[in-house]
Parts: structure tokens; sequence; C-alpha cells
């Protein structure tokens, strides 16, 4: 009940009797926390400051009157009901206040069964308001990690292995195809751990050339290089106590990995042109689209660097391994994009969210996300339609004339009992046999990642060896 739970209610009146008057009939007749304030400002500034389950307002304060009061804490989504209290009652009062969402309406002199009657049920709406919200937020809890979205089982042992990784200072190294969402796991993981008060700096290790991505790295002193006309703290100064996220490890150059593996074992290095020493308290986390055996084996990264940077190790999965995960990031991009462009699209057509869920999104969320962005610009109505997504979406398993007649008639041998296991396989090796063994282009031929491509090739040949 309400009552048991020390329920708070803020009383609002100018008339220091009236105050007076109500709290005594509250304080007699149920266990609340009352309390009472003499001016509307005054009010409202508690009311934004304080939660409280009930405020009793007069109408007619003269600071800030009670429609006003009323007005605002809806526009600030203050979680309050609201009970005006006036000794100048009308129809048209009433009627613009509920309409206001005031909970109920009373008028001078307040009689004490009223009273009790409105506060108690005003009470209980708050009660249930406040379980709903309660269990929207566990409901949150369940589909949501920082901003990483998903109900799936391949999620939910991910949100679970980040909880677990987040209260370390471990190195994470963070794989999975482009678009699936590393950097976001990055920021979860140092949102969620310590450091969260300290920086979050962010390097693309892919976008800088090697003198500069040192010196970005690691600063430089005045008159190391031609233009170096000042000191320059680099990014693991930057951040110094937080936490520094290496986004493409691997495109980041050979030689730079032997200064970034010291800092990495030693907390320590030094600036380009330096000749001192300088230690920093710094948790890297790494991350690669690309295969990171297959770089470590051709020497792309150094297998010292990989081990050093791989405590845990945490795999994205694609967003076609995780289908059912679609429509509530779908609903949650469309109310984000709705709301920025103030348009009033409520929801997905079935065949819309039919074609999206039989896309295989070779860019992940972010193709998603950029897909819905551009339905949400073209939408002219309260739902989103196929015509307004893009193209390709309606395309799937579509293929023109001449592509079907530039693959080869014997591409795969296809006889009687023949398994579709056994038929992919052909389709693969023959598909790598004819790009030239090139697996990058073979993986874009048979509309896969790289890593599905090599893991396939990695069973293949275990099932040969046996």
């Amino acid at each position: 009940m309400a009552k048991a739970q020390q329920a708070r209610i803020l009383i609002v009146d100018d008339e220091e009797s009236v105050c007076f008057a109500l709290e005594t009939i509250l304080s007699e007749n149920g266990t609340y926390a009352v309390e009472t304030r003499d001016a509307g400002k005054k009010a409202m500034a508690e009311l934004q400051q304080n939660h409280y389950d009930l405020a009793l307002v007069d109408l007619t304060l003269q600071d800030l009157d009670g429609l006003s009061i009323l007005r605002q804490a809806r526009e600030q989504n203050l979680q309050t009901e609201i009970v005006l209290v006036t000794g100048h009652g009308s129809i048209d009062t009433a009627v613009e206040a509920m309409r206001l969402g005031a909970y109920d309406y009373l008028t001078k002199p307040v009689d004490s069964k009223d009273l009790l009657r409105v506060v108690n049920h005003a009470l209980e709406r708050s009660q249930l308001m406040r379980q709903n919200r309660d269990l929207q937020d566990q409901i949150k809890t369940l589909t949501r990690y920082q901003d990483l979205i998903g109900k799936s089982s391949v999620m939910q042992e991910l949100f679970r292995t980040l909880e677990a990784v987040a209260a370390s200072d471990a190195s994470v190294l963070i794989t999975g195809e482009s678009g699936t969402g590393k950097e976001l796991v990055a920021h979860a993981i140092h949102k969620r751990s310590e450091r969260s008060a300290a920086p979050f700096v962010a390097v693309n290790c892919a976008a800088l050339p090697a003198n500069i991505l040192e010196s970005e790295l690691f600063g430089h002193e005045k008159g190391a290089f031609t233009g170096a006309v000042k000191d320059k703290a680099g990014y693991f100064e930057q951040a110094h106590s937080g936490t520094l996220f290496l986004d493409e490890l691997t495109e980041m150059p050979f030689e730079i990995q032997a200064k970034l593996l010291r800092a990495l074992e030693t907390q320590t290095f030094r600036r380009v042109g330096g000749s001192r020493d300088i230690k920093v308290d710094v948790r890297v986390l790494a991350a690669s689209n690309q295969n990171i055996q297959d770089a470590v084996e051709n020497k792309v990264l150094r297998e010292d660097v990989f081990y050093r940077l791989a405590v845990v190790e945490v795999e994205l999965p694609a967003l076609r391994e995780r289908v059912e995960d679609i429509p509530l990031i779908a609903s949650e991009l469309l109310r984000k994009f709705a709301k920025a462009t103030n348009k009033s699209i409520q929801s997905f057509a079935p065949d819309a969210m039919e074609l999206m869920l039989n896309y295989a999104w070779p860019g992940n969320v972010r193709e998603l996300r950029n897909a819905i962005e551009r339905a949400v610009i073209l939408s002219r109505g309260d739902h989103i339609e196929p015509t307004d997504l893009p193209p390709r979406l309606r395309q799937v398993g579509a293929i023109s004339d001449s592509e079907a007649k530039s693959l080869p008639a014997n591409m795969v041998a296809v006889h009687l009992g023949t398994t579709v296991e056994e038929m992919e396989r052909q389709l693969i090796l023959r598909t790598l046999e004819m790009q030239g063994n090139n697996k990058t282009r073979a993986a874009e031929v048979l509309g896969v990642s790289l890593k599905t491509l090599h893991n396939k090739l990695n069973r293949y040949a275990q099932d040969d060896s046996n």
C-alpha cells in the first residue's frame, strides 16, 4: 500500500492556514511524509530536485499559478501526481487542468473525506505508474547493455561477458565484421568500469600514416621533426587514468607495434624526439574486423602484441546471425530518427519488416541504421513501407540474365544423393579456385564474410586430415 511506503506529499498554498489544515488532516489519517511550500516558484524548484508521489497545488498562487506548475511538470516529465486546489473553481478550469494531466481537482473549503479519497486514489495511481516504470527499466536491462541492443541468446551471453570484463582492468581484443558495433562495445566496457569518469580516447589506426600515427599515439617533443613547434601529448597521455581504444589494430604499421608493446607491458613510453620515460595508467582495448590469426601468421600483427592485448577476446556476431534482434534494433532506430525529424512514424508495415528479416545485412547494424534513417526521411505516412527501404532489400534473391549466363554450368557437380553440406563445400572450393585462391575476393563473390570463409576452409582441412 502507498501509505505503508511513506508516500511523499507536497502541499503548495500561499495561505498558511490552508497548508496547516491539509497537513493536519493527512497526518491524522495516514502515514505520509508531508511538506509544505507557500510559493509556486519554490514548489517548482522542489519538484524538480526531489521526488514527490503527490502534490496538492493551489490554483491561484501569486508568483507561479497552479496551472503553470502543472504544465511545467508535464513538459519536464516529472513523475508526480498533481491535484489542483482552489476556492475559485469553475468547469473551464477543471477541464483545462485535466487536459494538462492533473489527477483531480478539489475546491475550498476542502472536505476531509473528499481529500482523503482523492489522495488515496492518486497515490495508488502513482504506485502503479512507478511499478510500471520499474518493469520497463527491467525490460531495458534485459535487451540492452549501454548502447548495445539485443535479446538473442548470443547477445545475452555477450552482455554477461562484458559485465564481467568491465569489472577488471584487463586488455580486451574485440573482433567482428565491419558494422557490428565494436566501438560501442569498447564504450560499454569503459562506461561500466571504474575508469568511467576518466577519458575514453579512440584512435583509428587505419586513418593515419606511420609517421603521424606514432606521434599521435605517443606525442612528440618540440623540434622532433619539421612542424613540431611545441610539445604535444599523445593519445596515451590523454587517456591517463582512463581507456585507450585502438580501432583497426591490424592496420597499425608493424614498426610501431614494438613501441606499442613496450607501452602495454610497462605503461611507459617516450615521446617522438624525447629522452625521458613517461608513466601512464591506461587500460587498452583494441578491435579489428580482420581474421586475427591470419594477421599474426602473415606478419601483419606481432604475435606478442596479440597475446598482450587478447587477455580477453570478445567476438561480435554478425547481424544475420541474430535475426531475432532485428525488430528490436529497428524499432529503437525508428523511434530515434522519427524524433530527430519530427515525424509521427509509428512502426514498420509487415512486408517491410519481412524484407529486413530476409536480408543478409553485409554491413551489419551500421547498414541497418543507414537504411532506417533513409526510410524515415522518405516516408510520408505513419508506417515504414517497403518502398521506403533501400532497393537492394527488395532485390534479395534476384539475379539478372547476364549474371545467370556468367555462372559456369558445371560450377558444382550435383548428383543424386549429394548433401547440401557437400554442395556448399564444392561451391566454396570451386569459387576459391576460380578467384585464384584469393580468399577476400571469393568471400565477396559468395556473399559471406572473410571470417566465415576461413572457418569453413579450416573445417574442411580438419575433415580431410581425419
